[in-house]
């Protein structure tokens, strides 16, 4: 295995990050792609650092849900920070990322009907129109 291949980086990250997190019964960790690419001592090859934390084989296989990331809009720097949920079952990693995921598109409905004048004013509008063309059709 190559020292920076993206299994190198995983087993690094889940061996110094992940590992030491769930002994100490920690429930959220922080993983920097500068720490880790300094840590294995890699040259130019942040890129590869921040495409492994990110992926979704590291996710699945450590059971672990991205709470956060911050860093450049690029995802490609050694300031780029992952937050990491760690799940107590990893099978049960996919579960609780549809939930987040629901609760973004939930977030984004909320967002997109507010500027409609708010959910109920939105579903009125709706009715009547319905209601409208109902009585156009019936004439």
């Amino acid at each position: 295995m190559e020292p920076d291949s993206a299994e190198a980086i995983r087993m690094y990250v889940l061996k110094n990050y992940i590992e030491p997190a769930r002994k100490k019964g920690q429930r959220r960790i922080q993983v920097t792609a500068g720490d880790v690419h300094r840590g294995m001592h890699l040259k130019n090859r942040v890129s590869n650092v921040c495409s492994a934390l990110g992926s979704r084989a590291f996710l699945k296989d450590n059971g672990l849900v991205v709470d956060g990331m911050s860093g450049p809009p690029s995802g490609m720097s050694t300031r780029v920070a992952y937050t990491y949920l760690l799940v107590e079952n990893k099978g049960s990693a996919d579960q609780t990322n549809t939930a987040h995921d629901f609760e973004n598109l939930r977030g984004l409905l909320k967002e997109a009907l507010h500027s409609l004048g708010g959910g109920e004013a939105f579903l009125r509008r709706e009715r009547e129109r319905f209601h409208e063309a109902d009585r156009s059709d019936n004439k």
